[in-house]
């Protein structure tokens, strides 16, 4: 009982016709002891399938199939007719009217002069276009069955079926491939290869889900296009079943969409289809449940009930999860290896030594005393966790870990299409609906057309006049650049907010008398506002998520496949600068502009630049990272999935309950329909949302991971809740979506791989600025007397003569155990009494060119090995290429047979026919000889008679 809402928004918000594919209670199906209830199971139940209802899978004469069910909401007219007219009782109609089947339609009893309310005209308005619409589909060949209207107004179904002429019209035209009679053998791997693949499918198979497999055998059916002429290839052995469910559904859904008048009559068309059981009964038992979340997917299955498309996302996902695995575990080792070595560190040993008296500038003006470096002790040691040498490692493993995935994927897709068969699937039977004009654009057009037919202008040229150009959307594209730029600066904005909401708070923290509180300033800070900025990418998602939407609806694309991908654009975009502002402020340019002591850099008056960390940003920034990911997966991912769902069911059903009175109907006391409990579930809005929540958390574990190597645990952790989530949500929760055949992940697959380009970038800079790799290299091989780490934060330390603070800027009351003279801040500088006294040091210009010679080198050296892994790896596996043109070599031979037995055949029966025509010939002739000898003998008879009677 699940479908898949497709929506043509329209100008009437009041007029609703929703059609959807179906499936029914289980308790009407299964002979098992197990009742499936809005696809849930419920309790056990056994009913005999004998007693199922024919009208449940069928229409009124059991024996037509329902295909497809439709359904509107009506209002019968309330308004009184003309006195001298007859009474209609408020119906529309005759109630006998009220079915149409097998495209028959009623005749009209008699006319009616009625006075019609604004209210009821619009409902007449929406009655005729229905009408219409039931008879292009009617005309196009489809049987239709429908419900009486028996309550001033509620809701109406309309079942569809579609009959043997119209399915195999389509299939030829949708070039849909059909398995034909040859059946052939797939070639599988010999050698070390057969060895090892026997030996994983042995260690796996527990972990296999207990269903069919579709390649569980080395037979493989050919498939080709059908084609009516060629009828004979194929092996139909009953016309009723020769189409599958998803087929059939597929081929009404073309007519649903297709056959409208007018692209704005319909607020919206849903579809659904099928009633295949054990499908269900198993996806719910070895997928959608949270119990079994240690076994793989049923991909083939998943494909064979809810189509191609969201069948490669959930392999895409499958295979995305697995590739978790290795990464989290080079993750964990990474974080234990820095656990292991903190106490070796001696940098930080050298921080937390108090006998080391590093004594500090303040960190604010006035209210701020020196302080000592010690205190910075906890900070120090926690950054050496994930600030070492094994991050730089781990960078470069993400980095081919990223390569490496998607290669993987590219294969995995080509597997899938081979046995799928997908495999040189003409464009037409991809997206054959979808590159459709689109109800918008078709109007639009209208509109221009009838604009040139009344202005009378002559300067458009024919090609113009047939589409819309880039003159007629440039106000759509404007809008658009103003939009997103808007956007991305409202974006910046907040981020700049969060920034002086820090500043303000750890100033005003720092006025506080309490000493633990002015202690743990940072800690509040950070974390307060790490907080706010999640809440903040939470409510913007939802905002820019509409925004796209809007924003590519004016731009008025000409196809469903065009508005998919400029929507998924604009979405990335805005929700990828959303989701990493706070994070790039953080890495990038957080203590890059404070200046130095004497010259700080202030926001406001009296309001400095915030600073990074004693032991740097990278602390903070794995901190952010680490709040915000997990942020978003735990209450985006999950409780909105969860919990929004339930909210828009709920409302939904209120607003039913309130828009349609109770009113007393024949049929109450009857068990209600399946389709009428599959409206009650959500509609099915596509796959962007979930293509979306994984790619931004693609970026988070590859982007920033020299900053947090955890990021691909938790990452594992929340697919693994998330493959059921979504599983049990596409079972139970949705109505079923409609099967689209796809051969790949579309535009998807870019993004990613732009990601993974991007990731190699952002890391080099991640490890060359915002950690201290580069200066503890340059000092250990540059600047170190012995070779070793010892004098390391010295060496990182500048002084500042403290008499050449500003006035005013000096800490007041300072408490500090001893006069200071000097005070240390971390930059190179040159010392105070020099000639240069305060300016940039050679270090830091040693050390600048040292980071970006390793941002060169770093990101030359993984974009080669990234390129020579994907040279490594062919596209195309090898098995999988031969086999393709196995099957070419098949169907040739099997095109050649069929054709040569054809021949024969015919061959045969002119040959027959020969025989025939001379056999009959020769009887002729020989009937023909008889004849004549017997004319000849009657003759000569004769005139022996008249001899002998003359001479008599």
């Amino acid at each position: 009982m699940l479908s898949w809402a497709y929506t043509l928004q329209g100008p009437e918000p009041g007029y609703t016709l929703q059609a959807w594919f179906w499936t029914f209670s289980s308790s009407e199906i299964f002979p098992f002891c197990f009742q499936i209830i809005n696809n849930y199971l419920d309790r056990p139940h056994v009913r005999a399938v004998d007693g199922a209802s024919p009208s449940v899978m069928h229409f009124r004469d059991s024996k037509r199939k329902v295909d497809y069910v439709l359904a509107y909401h009506y209002r019968k007219r309330t308004s009184h007719h003309h006195p001298s007219g007859g009474s209609l009782g408020g119906l529309h109609r005759p109630a006998n009217l009220a079915v149409v089947s097998n495209g028959e339609t009623g005749k009209s009893h008699g006319a009616h002069v009625i006075e019609l309310s604004p209210l009821d005209a619009l409902e007449e308005e929406k009655q005729e276009q229905r009408e219409e619409y039931e008879r292009n589909l009617m005309e196009a060949g489809l049987e239709i069955e429908k419900d009486i209207e028996n309550k001033s107004q509620g809701l109406t179904f309309v079942r569809i079926h579609a009959p043997w002429h119209v399915l195999s019209r389509e299939a030829e035209l949708l070039k849909i491939k059909m398995p034909t009679k040859k059946i052939y053998e797939i070639k599988e791997e010999a050698g070390c290869l057969e060895k090892l693949s026997g030996i994983w499918n042995k260690f796996t198979d527990p972990l296999q889900p207990k269903v069919p497999q579709q390649n569980a055998t080395n037979m493989k059916s050919l498939s080709y296009p059908f084609s009516r002429e060629k009828i004979y290839l194929y092996n139909i052995k009953d016309k009723d079943t020769f189409f599958d469910n998803a087929t059939r559904s597929r081929i009404v859904s073309k007519h649903a969409a297709l056959s409208l008048i007018d692209p704005f009559a319909l607020d919206g068309i849903c579809f659904t289809s099928e009633c295949i059981w054990l499908p269900l009964l198993l996806l719910y038992q070895e997928w959608a449940r949270y119990g079994v979340f240690y076994k793989f997917q049923p991909i083939d299955l998943i494909r064979k009930y809810f189509g191609e498309k969201i069948g490669l996302y959930f392999a895409w996902l499958g295979l995305y999860t697995e590739f978790l695995i290795p990464s989290s575990v080079v993750g964990v080792i990474v974080f234990l290896y820095g656990c292991i070595t903190i106490e070796n560190d001696i940098p930080s040993r050298e921080m937390c030594d108090q006998h080391n008296a590093f004594t500090m500038c303040p960190l604010c003006d006035k209210f701020c005393d020196y302080w000592n470096l010690s205190s910075a002790c906890g900070t120090a040691r926690a950054s050496h966790l994930f600030d070492n040498p094994a991050t730089v490692f781990f960078s470069i493993f993400m980095a081919l870990w990223a390569t490496m995935f998607l290669e993987q994927w590219k294969r995995l897709q080509m597997r899938l299409n081979y046995f799928w068969d997908l495999t040189g699937l003409e464009e037409e039977e991809v997206s054959f609906p979808s590159e459709h004009p689109r109800p918008e654009y078709e109007t639009k057009l209208l509109q221009k057309k009838l604009k040139n037919e009344k202005n009378s202008d002559d300067s458009i040229s024919e090609e113009d006049k047939e589409k819309l150009t880039w003159r007629d959307r440039i106000s759509g594209y404007l809008m658009n650049f103003a939009s997103i730029l808007f956007m991305i600066a409202l974006t910046f904005s907040i981020v700049f907010g969060v920034i002086i909401y820090r500043i303000t708070t750890a100033a005003a923290l720092s006025f506080s008398t309490n000493e633990k509180t002015r202690s743990n300033v940072r800690v509040t800070v950070t974390a307060t506002a790490v907080i706010i900025n999640l809440v903040v990418i939470l409510i913007l998602d939802e905002i820019y998520g509409a925004v796209a939407k809007w924003l590519t609806e004016i731009e008025v694309p000409k196809t469903e496949k065009t508005f998919e991908e400029r929507l998924i654009l604009k979405a990335f975009l805005l929700k990828f600068v959303n989701s990493y502002a706070p994070i790039f402020y953080v890495a990038f340019f957080k203590g890059r502009f404070v200046g130095r002591p004497g010259r700080y850099v202030y926001v406001f008056d009296g309001y400095r630049m915030e600073e990074c960390a004693p032991g740097g940003c990278l602390m903070e920034l794995c901190i952010q990272l680490s709040i915000i990911m997990l942020g978003k997966q735990l209450i985006q991912n999950n409780l909105f999935e969860i919990g929004i769902p339930k909210l828009k069911k709920l409302f939904r059903k209120l607003k039913d309950d309130r828009t349609e009175p109770k009113q007393h109907d024949a049929n109450h006391s009857k068990q209600p329909q399946q389709w009428e409990l599959d409206y009650s579930l959500e509609p099915f809005t596509g796959l962007t949302p979930e293509y979306m929540e994984m790619i931004i958390q693609f970026g988070f574990v590859t982007l920033f991971v020299a900053s947090f190597p955890l990021a691909p645990v938790f990452a594992l952790l929340n697919n693994i809740i998330e493959v059921r989530l979504d599983a049990k949500k596409f079972v139970a929760e949705l109505r079923r979506p409609d099967t689209v055949r796809a051969k790949d992940i579309g535009i998807w697959y870019n993004i990613l791989s732009s990601i993974g380009k991007l990731s190699v970038i952002i890391n080099a800079f991640v490890i060359s600025v915002t950690s201290d790799f580069i200066p503890r290299l340059m000092y250990q091989y540059a600047y170190s007397q012995n070779g070793t780490m010892h004098g390391f934060i010295n060496h990182t330390l500048s002084y500042f003569n403290v008499s050449h603070l500003k006035a005013g800027t000096q800490p007041e009351n300072s408490q500090f155990a001893q006069d200071v003279l000097f005070c240390r801040f971390k930059d190179y500088r040159e010392p105070p009494g020099s000639p240069n006294q305060y300016e940039f040091s050679k270090q830091y210009w040693a050390v600048l060119s040292a980071r970006l010679a390793f941002v060169i080198l770093f990101q030359n050296l993984v974009m080669f090995l990234s390129v020579l892994v994907d040279w490594m790896i062919p596209d195309i596996p090898k098995d999988i290429s031969e086999q393709i043109k196995k099957e070419k070599s098949v169907l040739v031979d099997f095109f050649l047979k069929e054709e040569h037995e054809k021949l024969k055949l015919i061959e045969n029966y002119i040959t027959r026919d020969r025989h025939r025509s001379k056999s009959e010939t020769k009887v002729r002739r020989n009937r023909a000889a008889s004849f004549c000898q017997f004319s000849r003998s009657q003759r000569e008879s004769f005139t022996s008679n008249s001899s002998q009677h003359t001479d008599v």
